[in-house]
C-alpha cells in the first residue's frame, strides 16, 4: 500500500513534474536556438573570408559600380619584355631614366648588369646614379615598384648635398639598384 500512497500523491500534485518537463523543453529549445545562431554566424564569417580571398587572388577585381576591371590593378606582363636579355636591359634602363627625368631629376650615370656577379638568375639589374630633390624620392620609389613589369629596388643609397643652406641646388645624390625578371625568348 505504500506504493499506492506515493502514486496517489503524485497524481494529486503533478505541477512539479510538469514544471520540470517544461524547463527541460525550454532548455533544449534555447540550446537549439543558440546552436543555429552560432552556425549562421560561422557561415557568414566563412563567406566574408572567401570574398576576401577572392579579392586578394584577383578573382573579384570587378568594381562595385560595374565599370569592368579595377583601374588600380596593374596591367601588362610582370616580366621584362624583350627578344634578348640586352633588349630587356635597355627597356629597364629606359624606364628608370624616364621616371627620374619626369620627376625633375638628372641621370648622371648608369650600368646594366645582365649576367654579372650582381645579377640574380633570370634577373636584369640596372644601377643608376642620379640627382633628385627630396620630395621626388618617394615618388621615384613608388613609380618604379608599382605597375608592370614588376621591378624591385635592390639597393638605395641617398647622400644629402654638402652645405644644404649654402650654394647648391639642394638635390640629393641617389644611387639606386633596380632589377626585373626577364622571362626569356618566347
Amino acid at each position: 500500500m505504500n506504493q499506492a500512497a506515493s502514486l496517489q500523491k503524485m497524481l494529486v500534485r503533478p505541477w512539479p513534474a510538469a514544471a520540470a518537463y517544461f524547463g527541460i523543453v525550454a532548455l533544449l529549445l534555447f540550446l537549439i536556438g543558440s546552436s543555429l545562431t552560432d552556425l549562421l554566424s560561422r557561415r557568414a564569417d566563412v563567406a566574408a573570408t572567401a570574398a576576401m580571398l577572392d579579392q586578394l587572388e584577383g578573382r573579384g577585381a570587378k568594381t562595385v559600380r560595374g565599370q569592368g576591371i579595377d583601374a588600380s590593378a596593374p596591367s601588362g606582363s610582370p616580366f621584362l619584355e624583350g627578344a634578348t636579355v640586352t633588349v630587356a636591359g635597355a627597356a629597364l634602363l629606359q624606364r628608370v631614366s624616364a621616371v627620374v627625368t619626369r620627376l625633375g631629376g638628372n641621370v648622371l650615370s648608369t650600368q646594366i648588369d645582365l649576367q654579372g656577379s650582381q645579377s640574380k638568375a633570370g634577373f636584369v639589374t640596372v644601377i643608376a646614379n642620379c640627382d633628385l630633390d627630396q620630395p621626388s624620392l618617394q615618388r621615384l620609389l613608388y613609380d618604379l615598384e608599382s605597375g608592370m613589369p614588376f621591378l624591385f629596388i635592390d639597393q638605395l643609397l641617398v647622400q644629402a648635398p654638402a652645405g644644404l643652406g649654402t650654394s647648391g641646388d639642394g638635390k640629393l645624390r641617389v644611387l639606386i639598384t633596380v632589377s626585373g625578371q626577364w622571362q626569356g625568348a618566347k
